[in-house]
């Protein structure tokens, strides 16, 4: 069976995050590091002190100690103690970084201490994510969440801290796909959250019917079966369907069967015409033409496409990403 009834970790095991920590900052006196644009996500955390954060085209915020924020295909940004500070490129920063810290200014002075790091995702697979992530996800301490944010983030950077510790590769990739996870929930709970299945998670009706799409994804639903789920008429739950995730109901569920169609048929044996019958289709024809919609290419193509790429690579399916 495919999926299962959390569509946040079904599309977190979709993505297969990929986790980096970057060097540690510390600042002080008028400072500023300018970052290039990045394609997947970015997540960091005020341990001491504060600062300013400000993507391009958007207001700059103030994060203040114990703030936590995530970045969803950010555009250049800047962090800095003062909007008028100079910017220094972060990449330069980071090469210079001298065990896994980076210090702008006397440490006698020190004012910011961020921790931070970045995630790469699958590429078929990363939209999923990003489409429905704005570029900024900001949790601020005194968020009902903060204190769990702060305990892990205790964990992590006592971790980073001693990051030559057995085994702490292994707890720091963890703990920031549990920070991830929780920053995300966060976002889908704030008000004023934009549309997306991720918003949409949190609304009873429309919940249900994701969740339970999710939970058999082999079902061959129909919209008057998904709108009993919503306990909504079939022409109320379309309409709130679509203003809620962005896309119709029937729409939504192809594109979330063809997402896991995709990584199947990259890492696994399973025939084609079992997977047609997994993702809820009573023919591998059946499948093979909505694939083909979806994907661009025939479901056969795709795979040996795959295949040919891990050969090159050298690698195996479930290592290649």
């Amino acid at each position: 069976m495919l999926g299962s009834s959390d569509p946040i970790a079904d599309a977190v095991g979709l993505l297969r995050p990929r986790t980096v920590v970057e060097p540690r900052l510390h600042a002080a006196g008028p400072w500023a590091v300018r970052f290039e644009p990045f394609p997947h996500v970015k997540l960091g955390v005020v341990v001491r002190g504060a600062c300013w954060l400000a993507l391009d085209g958007h207001e700059p915020v103030r994060l203040s100690e114990g703030d936590f924020y995530l970045l969803g295909n950010p555009p250049p940004y800047v962090l800095g103690g003062e909007l008028t500070a100079t910017p220094r490129p972060a990449k330069s920063l980071w090469d210079g970084a001298a065990n896994g810290a980076v210090r702008i200014g006397a440490e006698a002075d020190e004012d910011a201490y961020l921790c931070g790091g970045h995630f790469m995702f699958d590429d078929s697979n990363a939209p999923l994510l990003l489409d429905v992530l704005p570029p900024l996800v900001h949790v601020r301490a005194a968020d009902p969440r903060g204190r769990l944010l702060a305990y892990l983030s205790e964990l992590l950077v006592a971790e980073v801290e001693t990051a030559a510790a057995v085994g702490g590769s292994l707890v720091l990739d963890h703990l920031a796909q549990i920070l991830f996870v929780h920053l995300l929930r966060a976002h889908a709970e704030q008000a004023g959250r934009p549309v997306g299945w991720l918003a949409a998670l949190n609304d009873d009706g429309i919940g249900a019917a994701l969740r339970a799409m999710h939970a058999d994804v082999a079902h061959r639903w129909t919209l008057k079966e998904l709108a009993g789920v919503s306990r909504m008429s079939r022409s109320a739950f379309a309409a709130a369907f679509k203003d809620r995730v962005g896309t119709a109901p029937l729409d939504y569920l192809i594109k979330w069967r063809m997402s896991l169609a995709r990584d199947a048929l990259i890492r696994d044996t399973r025939s084609i015409s079992e997977l047609a019958f997994a993702t809820g289709y009573e023919s591998e024809s059946a499948f093979s033409t909505a694939f083909r919609r979806v994907v661009g290419s025939s479901p056969r193509q795709f795979r040996d496409a795959a295949t040919a790429r891990t050969q090159r690579a050298g690698t195996r399916p479930e290592e290649a990403s």
